[in-house]
């Protein structure tokens, strides 16, 4: 088949430069068009529940909400697992589906099954749905700078200019809001007076909520003109609320001002942001809807932003302290520079083992036209221009030309040739090009077929890498079409039929290899012992090398996580993170801001508490550091935090976070899920797993959530005392949480702006909670009683929260690894918890995290590579129609791979996804370079009798491209081996497995295969 096409192509050379330049064409469309992303999606189809109801406890959140749903959950079909936690009057509900599913349609089941649970919940439980965003989301954060705001001022703006023009821009799922107050107003009851005026509190509710809305009377028809008659009643400020008539008593009115005050509030709150160590700030937060291009998402976001300013208060400013499109251009860079370099050293050495220009030109050609096609290929199927598709480029760049180098390799050879001169150059390169179309076709197959597997991962990891593995298939199969059609075309016009000197180069090489080949065929054991004693030494080497999953990728920024007591208050936890921000700012000069945020957002998206922070580090460029070194700063950090006494911290970075949390609800390397029915047990058997974690050499940052010592002031119901009353508990309990947290009545509608009408407590009753025991409940009758003879209170201890997974109970400790590898961490963490911790009955415990989807994507692999084996063994035996010489080539596999364990070995890196990446690809460079070779000594053995010959004359004829075809796959990857930028991390352990592994594997396929070929082949067959 390849010989027809190779017919077709030189029969209709002008058609085929016309498809090339459309090619051309459509590829740079295609490039400019691709979504640039710096990470790809790696999120699963997600949908997320946020439900709130202020003043319910962990426990009750758990028991009459989140039981509730989660078992609605359950049973929705293509689900992969549920995951909720409760906490003080929250909680959050994710559900995972399989991947492919819409995720449309995942959150109308979710909807469908929320509504029908609806019913079963409490009557002050409010939420839904979260946006259509992913835990990547992330893209923006600003903050407002201003002199002359308060931070009331601040938000409102940023709730109400800001974020409401953000969120009309095309692929922004939200704009969320932290810091700050939310303004409110605020009827602030004197309950003595409602005592003295017998007002009750479901009185003064009533009078509020029915007073303050517009209506419409109707129409009415007057002669020849229609007069719509409309009732105005909504409330506009203070002094309406304030002269609002609550009830006629003896002749008088009593007005809301009579029984209480009514100011300018601000809603309870959750959160906070501080920034610098100097002051509270308010912090915007721009999310991304799932799907959309994260770069034309921020162009326009950057763009609406530019004109907002603009229209701000004088001296207010917006300051982006978190752009996502920093890492993409950082990420892309990495990988482009890669890409130029590698361009730049493949045609240096075409040109050197080629001799002249013309033919390095004609095989370098296959670069651009190779990767438009790729862009092509890649705009069809979807995938964004990424770190992990573009790096897959950057793999496949230097196999690109092996086809190339081998069709022009030839080609030339036999345009070059005196005793050629009087053929018809036209036959010479069809012949030539036909000559090696069989070895080219089947190497080039193979390669593909070789990568295949990864198209196979699942989770994290295939999602990281199938982006990878087809952007490689879609070049390679680009290279191939190319070298079949194009580059016989190109060479036929641009090759001269003329003899050319020798290249001086390969004059040399052949001397020296002709040398070491005699050699070694007339001394076969030494040659023999040498490749037994380097396969030892290389098993013995992997048994040394350490097994993770992924090199931690370097986003240039960092994030502290810290966590203080669990019942600290909303202000000691911010004079806190203020201290630490001006300790960080003053020893680490390497910081150039800070901003923080503690708590919860409004929307709960992050559903932290009071006593967590995550603190943003925006850092100086790395050259400018003291010492260029991400360990050595996060131990300048280590050094300042340890000073704070009563603090818990760990380090993570913006992308890093999300993605831990959304594969296992945490932040940690590997995440410690202890599984049980009791909170207390659970608790109990997580300080034990801590305490081993911390002595298990390698652990940083080990980290428990301190689950215990939140107080909660009870309220205990006394049933018979309501009774004689007449008193419900759920007008007792509205009472009291307007009296603390407050109770929203209706809006007050301000321009466009709808602030909240609340009726809430004085400042001395949400800090005092005898002021609240002391207070008189106005009966319907008008008499009061005093609180404490309605209820009892008491003060109780209960969890931070309670987490969930698919139904259970669970509590986790997270750790970092540092200095060793992650899979002899796990074993050696488990063996000690396993002789250390006896589990009662029912409880389980599960490792998490990177350790899981290094063990996931370490069984696929391990199960699809042979298979990938397997078939590369039937086409070389349908290739050769020969058992012995399909094995033959195969053996180059395990040889290859000699060089990769020690490249590994020697630098200290671990096996890793991206190395096996690595040793895919070496094993499918390593069977071309076989088989290139094999094929040429089937085609002498026809011609030439003495079976040395053979093998020496076809082995020095094929010198050329096999040392071609090795060096420039090798020096593709160099650039790769020394790039510093964000996305180097991944690509250096495959490059070192590729370029270690090509010198073992072209040493022993220019060696070892010619004697295996003569002892086995030639030597059989003169039997």
């Amino acid at each position: 088949m390849s010989e027809k096409i190779i017919d077709f192509a030189l029969s209709r050379k002008v058609l085929i430069l016309l498809i090339a330049l459309i090619v051309l064409i459509f590829g740079t469309n295609s490039m400019l068009k691709l979504p640039v992303d710096a990470y790809p999606d790696v999120a699963p189809t997600q949908v997320k529940i946020i439900l709130k109801s202020s003043g319910m406890t962990p426990s009750e959140m758990e028991a009459r909400v989140m039981i509730p749903v989660e078992q609605n959950m359950q049973s929705i079909p293509n689900q992969k697992i549920v995951r909720s936690l409760s906490k003080y009057g929250l909680c959050d509900i994710t559900i995972d589906f399989e991947d492919g599913v819409d995720i449309y349609w995942a959150r109308q089941q979710v909807a469908q099954r929320l509504s029908e649970v609806k019913d079963l919940l409490p009557a002050n439980v409010s939420g839904g749905l979260a946006p259509i965003t992913t835990p990547l989301g992330e893209v923006l954060m600003f903050t407002i700078e201003s002199d002359t705001l308060d931070l009331m001022q601040k938000r409102t703006l940023l709730d109400w200019v800001i974020n409401k023009r953000i969120r009309s821009i095309d692929g922004v799922a939200e704009a969320n809001a932290l810091g700050g107050y939310v303004k409110t107003y605020e009827v602030v009851p004197d309950f003595s007076k409602m005592k003295l005026y017998k007002v009750t509190m479901e009185r003064l509710k009533e009078v509020l909520e029915k007073n303050n809305k517009n209506d419409g009377v109707g129409r009415l028809s007057i002669g020849e003109q229609s007069l719509f008659v409309r009732s105005e009643g909504r409330l506009k400020n203070i002094n309406d609320i304030s002269n609002l008539i609550v009830k006629y008593d003896n002749g008088r009115n009593i007005r809301v001002s009579d029984i209480a005050s009514v100011q300018i509030g601000s809603l309870t709150r959750g959160g906070f942001v501080t920034k610098d160590g100097k002051e509270e700030a308010v912090e915007g937060l721009i999310l991304s809807r799932k799907g959309e291009d994260t770069s034309k998402v921020l162009v326009r976001v950057k763009s609406e932003l530019e004109k907002i300013e603009k229209d701000l208060p004088k001296g207010t400013s917006l300051n982006i302290f978190y752009d996502r499109s920093d890492l993409v251009s950082k990420a892309i860079h990495t990988v482009s520079t890669a890409l130029i370099e590698a361009l730049i050293l493949i045609v240096i050495v075409l040109f050197l083992f080629l001799g002249n220009f013309a033919s390095a030109f004609s095989v370098a050609i296959i670069l651009p036209f190779a990767a438009m096609m790729t862009f092509i290929a890649m705009s069809y199927f979807g995938i964004t221009a990424n770190l992990m598709s573009l790096g897959g480029l950057a793999i496949a760049i230097g196999m690109l030309v092996d086809a190339g180098v081998v069709m022009v390799e030839n080609i030339s050879e036999h345009l070059y040739d005196e005793a050629n001169k009087d053929k018809s150059k036209l036959q010479l390169v069809m012949d030539s090009a036909k000559e090696v179309a069989t070895p080219v076709f089947t190497g080039i197959l193979i390669i593909i077929i070789v990568f295949l597997p990864l198209l196979t991962l699942e989770g994290l990891e295939g999602k990281l890498f199938v982006p990878v593995a087809l952007s490689i298939v879609f070049a390679l199969t680009s290279s191939l079409i190319l070298a079949l059609t194009f580059i016989p075309v190109v060479s036929f016009y641009i090759l001269k039929q003329t003899s050319h000197p020798k290249v001086a180069l390969m004059v040399f090489l052949e001397n020296i290899y002709e040398k070491s080949l005699k050699y070694a065929l007339s001394h076969q054991k030494i040659v023999f012992a040498i490749v037994g004693v380097l396969w030892i030494a290389a098993v013995l080497a992997y048994m040394q090398v350490g097994k993770t999953f992924m090199p931690e990728l370097d986003e240039g920024n960092v994030i502290i996580g810290i966590e203080k007591n669990p019942s600290i208050s909303l202000e000691a936890s911010r004079d806190i993170d203020l201290k630490i921000q001006q300790s960080l700012l003053k020893e680490v000069p390497e910081v150039i801001s800070i901003v923080a945020r503690g708590g919860s957002d409004e929307i709960g998206l992050d559903p932290m508490g009071l006593n967590d922070t995550d603190t943003f580090l925006v850092l100086k460029p790395k050259d400018e550091w003291r010492v260029p070194s991400n360990e050595w700063l996060l131990d300048e950090f280590r050094r300042v935090l340890d000073e704070f006494v009563g603090i818990e911290y760990g380090f993570t970075q913006p992308i890093a976070m999300r993605v831990s949390e959304m594969l296992s609800g945490s932040r940690g390397d590997i995440v410690v899920n202890i599984y049980g029915g009791d909170t207390v047990k659970l608790e109990s058997i997580a300080k034990d797993v801590a305490r081993i974690t911390e002595s298990i050499r390698g652990s940083s940052d080990v980290y428990k959530k301190a689950n215990e010592g939140v107080t909660y002031w009870e309220v205990e119901f006394k049933d018979e005392a309501m009774a004689r009353y007449g008193v419900s508990r759920d007008e007792l309990s509205s009472y009291l949480k307007a009296s603390v947290d407050g109770v929203e009545v209706g809006i007050i509608q301000e321009d466009l702006r709808r602030i909240p009408l609340m009726i809430k407590g004085s400042k001395k009753l949400q800090t005092s909670m005898h002021g609240n025991i002391d207070l008189q409940y106005v009966l319907d009758n008008g008499n009061s009683v005093e609180v404490n003879e309605l209820v009892n209170f008491k003060m109780t201890g209960g969890p931070v929260q309670i987490d969930h997974e698919d139904g259970m109970r669970k509590s986790l400790v997270q750790t970092n690894v540092i200095g060793r590898d992650l899979v002899g961490f796990v074993d050696e963490l488990r063996n000690k918890i396993e002789s250390s911790i006896k589990l009662p009955q029912g409880y389980f415990i599960e490792y998490a995290g990177e350790y899981q989807n290094q063990q996931r994507a370490s069984k696929r692999l391990s199960i699809i590579v042979p298979i990938s084996i397997g078939l590369v063994f039937i086409l070389l035996l349908l290739t050769f129609k020969s058992s012995l010489q399909a094995f033959l080539v195969l053996l180059n596999i395990p040889f290859a791979l000699i060089g990769g364990v020690f490249g590994l070995y020697l630098t200290g890196e671990y096996l890793s996804v991206p190395a096996s990446v690595g040793f895919i690809a070496l094993m499918g460079i390593a069977v071309l370079n076989g088989v290139v070779m094999l094929n040429y000594f089937n085609y002498l053995k026809e011609s030439v009798k003495d079976s040395l010959e053979v093998v020496t004359l076809g082995s020095i004829r094929r010198l050329r491209p096999v040392l071609m075809t090795a060096s420039i796959a090798a020096l593709g990857l160099i650039p790769m081996l020394f790039a510093t930028g964000p996305g180097s991390e991944i690509q250096k352990p495959l490059a070192i497995v590729i370029i270690n592994g090509l010198v073992s594997s072209t040493f022993l396929t220019l060696i070892l295969l010619p004697i295996l070929y003569h002892k086995f082949i030639l030597k059989s067959d003169h039997k």
